[in-house]
Formats: structure tokens, sequence, C-alpha cells
């Protein structure tokens, strides 16, 4: 068993890591990889010849380089594996409850700003619904699974920003900012906990690392919204909200956009 260590300067995120994750997952001879981050490493567990991993990698056009190449032991990943799946499916399931709320109490109260946050968090169970159901399947179906839920988001953020528009035009009164402010605290609270189960795993793996940063922006987003609903209050204006709503739809829809790169 080989452990090959590439440097990836351009694989500054966790879309860049699925991207490498799934280029990489016809090669039948790679036991597992490691990501880093914030090194811009890949650690790759393998037997026979690095160059074909590399020259795959280089296809991905994200500046990747070999950095060396040495003797390890076999690992086992199977209870790696299982504890992942768990903190995936506790997160899933704080996601999957927060967009339920958001998305009933953003129609309720008016607010855009909660309706964009609660599909950012359907976007976010997307993520982790597809690292769950990658486990143990097939390339083919996790490229399907990928490029469906792209799709979807992208669908998503499209009617979303129609709706901050057609609102912008003067279809809409100015939202309830206390159901905001309370509500984005809720769904900070939740994010918080995720993030903190996430941190948990310590794992390098890409579909924990992508989890953790779509977790850590859902967090400045929940901020943005409770900023949003103190200026709606004192500009007594619908304009902060609409503002936000669209950030996050777009932010959403460059997730969207990630994801189909991921599926290609």
């Amino acid at each position: 068993m080989q452990k090959t260590v590439f440097k990836i300067r351009k694989m500054d995120c966790g879309a860049e890591e699925q991207m490498v994750r799934l280029k990489l997952g016809d090669f039948k001879n790679i036991a597992s990889l490691e990501f880093d981050i914030a090194n811009r490493r890949l650690d790759v567990y393998h037997t026979g010849d690095y160059k074909p991993v590399l020259a795959s990698i280089d296809q991905l056009q994200l500046d990747a380089s070999f950095v060396e190449s040495t003797e390890a032991e076999q690992r086992s990943s199977a209870d790696k594996n299982k504890i992942e799946k768990k903190l995936l499916q506790q997160v899933l399931f704080i996601n999957l409850f927060f967009f339920i709320l958001e998305i009933v109490t953003g129609i309720i109260s008016g607010s855009m700003g909660l309706v964009a946050d609660s599909l950012d968090m359907l976007a976010d169970s997307l993520v982790y619904g597809l690292a769950l159901f990658a486990v143990g399947g097939t390339m083919a179906r996790k490229k399907n699974i990928a490029r469906t839920s792209g799709y979807f988001q992208l669908i998503l953020a499209v009617m979303g920003i129609s709706e901050v528009i057609r609102r912008f035009l003067g279809f809409s009164e100015v939202p309830v900012f206390q159901t905001m402010i309370v509500i984005s605290l809720l769904a900070l609270i939740g994010n918080a906990a995720c993030l903190v189960l996430l941190q948990k795993s310590k794992s390098t793996e890409a579909h924990m690392q992508a989890s953790v940063i779509f977790t850590s922006n859902d967090v400045i987003i929940n901020l943005g919204v409770i900023i949003a609903g103190a200026l709606v209050f004192a500009t007594k204006s619908k304009i902060p909200d609409l503002a936000v709503g669209a950030i996050v739809f777009l932010i959403v829809a460059r997730g969207a956009y990630h994801i189909l790169r991921i599926a290609k």
C-alpha cells in the first residue's frame, strides 16, 4: 500500500473536493482519500503507480502536482464510515426541521430572508443526503443524484430571485421583523449544533469537509437575516429583507453550479 501526497492549489472549497472524489471514484486500486482543505493537500492510499491518478486529477484543471509517495499500512474505514454516516444523518434531520420551520414562518411573516434561508437549508439537506447515499454507491448513481440535486437547487434559486424582483416592484408588505429575528436565532443555534457535530468527527474526507463549509456558510446567512430584521425595524422598509434574500438565492445558485460541475 502506497500513500501518495498531492498538492491541489485550486482546491479551496467543498465543491472542488467533491469533484476530485468523484473523478477518482472509478480507480479500483484506491483504498481511501484524505483531504486537507487549509493546505490544499490530498493523501491517496493506493496500490500501483500514482501517475494515472495525477493525470486524472489534472483533467479537472485544479493545478495539481505530485509531492511524495511513501509506504503505508492498509487502512480500514468501516468504523469511520459508520460514525460519519450517523453524524450526517443528525445534521440532515436538523436541516430538514429548520427548512420546514423557516419556509412556513417566512411565508406567514412575508420575509424573503427567511424563505431564502429555508431553501438554503433544503439545498444543504440535498448535500448531506448525497453524501449519505454516496457511501457504498456506484459512480453512476452518485453522479445521477448530484445532477438531479444541482438542477433542483438551480430551479429553487431562479424561482427565489424572481420572487425577490416581484416583491421589489411593490407586490409585498414590510415583513414582520420579530419573526425574522426569532426564527433566525433558532436556525443559528441549529446550525451551530450541526457545526459542532461535524467538527467532532475530525474527518478530512471531502464529503465531511464540504458539509462543514456549507454549515459554516449557513451560520453567516443566519446572522445576515438577523441583521436584516433589525434593519427592517429601524427603517420600516422591506429593502433589507429583499437584499438578504437575493444574496442567499445567489449562494444557492452558486452551490447548484458547483454540484452540476461535480456531476459532469
